[in-house]
């Protein structure tokens, strides 16, 4: 597996020298100054992939170019953004860069309540409570109509929740919400995402889908003319938010996803964090069943509660069996390499990582802070050295 590293360009306080320092020799990365659906240029590209190969590293992956909601809805400029979207694949595909993660999760990208949810380890995770959220919805936010999406013991969760929290408390969680998180794609205040929000109201999951097929149906074969696996991301977290459809969750999900085109091209991102982030799905299993569609993975582990609430725990120590995981997926590379291709190894990442030790003090993205990641990187890397040695097929 080839160890990377996120990396969110020159301003991440996180230096290509300290990915060197992690031991990683892949760098995921992205234009993140260039998110308002441009198209993204082979200059701004090769400005990137030099700056990473300067210190000796490789732009691995693209992480990610973002999917505008007009595509997801399929109205106003869709057409435009589409085409803006497979100029940059085709651009990073002739520029050198060999993999391109996406996700089509409708307004809000990853979501969490708490960016600094304290561990009895007295580090500091991040956590998404299901109780905060439909607080947050129902209660601040004030959607239409909110209320129907949930159970009534969930309702009467949420008010307590609300009604102890101050001002502040209130004004932190709408923050971490609503504001954006790294990597994601928008940013907003509470008019404008009810706003966005209503721009869905006519949009069920079916159509949701079947706009996700499309998209798919136009974008692989330019990743294939160009030699560019894609991979999509899973919903994070894998079940509907704001009572928007969120269509890449389940298995039956990614079966959707892979038979939009049925190609090595179009494949899966595969996040064992975001899946494992609801009970029903079997992550061991998926990645048996999916591995020959896997072009990239996210490694994180969660502790997950009955209500869908969750906190990301160390990367060994959650509910997602990790040294399963890992055995399925370096039993796929080497079935790969056996075939011949390639193409055979498989990049991955720490995804997220604790607040720890000297960076609870400094400016940090959260969840990418690097020690945290640091951590959770020699975890996983101690995981493929032993079953290298026990399990070598």
């Amino acid at each position: 597996m080839l160890q990377s590293w996120r990396w969110f360009g020159p301003n991440d306080p996180v230096m290509l020298d300290h990915v060197k320092q992690a031991g990683a020799s892949g760098v995921v990365s992205a234009l993140h100054h260039i998110y308002d659906g441009r198209a993204w240029t082979p200059e701004d590209i090769a400005e990137r992939k030099a700056m990473i190969e300067a210190t000796g590293l490789q732009w691995a992956v693209c992480e990610s170019i973002p999917v505008q909601d007009s595509i997801k809805l399929r109205s106003g400029s869709y057409r435009q953004y589409i085409d803006n979207w497979k100029t940059s694949l085709a651009n990073l595909g002739r520029g050198g860069v060999p993999m391109v993660c996406y996700n089509f999760m409708p307004v809000v990208d990853w979501t969490r309540t708490d960016l600094l949810y304290r561990m009895p380890t007295t580090g500091y995770a991040l956590r998404f409570d299901m109780a905060e959220f439909v607080a947050y919805d129902v209660l601040v936010l004030k959607r239409p109509n909110a209320e129907k999406d949930y159970p009534a013991e969930l309702l009467h969760s949420a008010k307590a929740r609300l009604s102890a929290m101050s001002e502040s408390e209130i004004a932190t969680l709408e923050k971490n919400i609503i504001a954006g998180l790294p990597g994601g794609e928008d940013s907003y205040d509470r008019a404008g995402i009810a706003r966005r929000i209503a721009e869905f109201d006519e949009l069920g999951a079916d159509d949701m889908r079947a706009n996700l097929q499309e998209f798919i149906r136009e974008i692989a074969p330019v990743a294939e003319d160009v030699n560019v696996k894609l991979g999509i991301h899973p919903d994070d977290p894998p079940f509907s938010l704001f009572g928007l459809p969120r269509v890449v969750s389940t298995a039956d999900d990614l079966r959707s996803v892979l038979d939009a085109y049925k190609a090595d091209a179009n494949g899966l991102t595969f996040c064992t964090g975001s899946l494992g982030s609801r009970r029903d799905n079997a992550v061991v299993a998926i990645a048996e069943e999916f591995a020959s569609r896997i072009n990239f993975v996210h490694l994180r582990n969660v502790s997950v509660e009955d209500d869908k609430s969750f906190n990301e725990s160390e990367h060994l120590g959650g509910d997602v069996n990790m040294v399963d995981v890992i055995h399925t997926l370096r039993k796929e590379e080497h079935r790969r390499e056996a075939a011949g291709r390639t193409d055979s190894t498989i990049p991955m990442r720490p995804d997220h990582g604790h607040l720890l030790a000297d960076d609870i003090t400094k400016k940090t993205n959260p969840g990418y802070s690097l020690i945290g990641r640091l951590k959770g990187l020699a975890e996983l890397r101690g995981i493929i050295t032993a079953v290298d040695q026990l399990a070598p097929s």
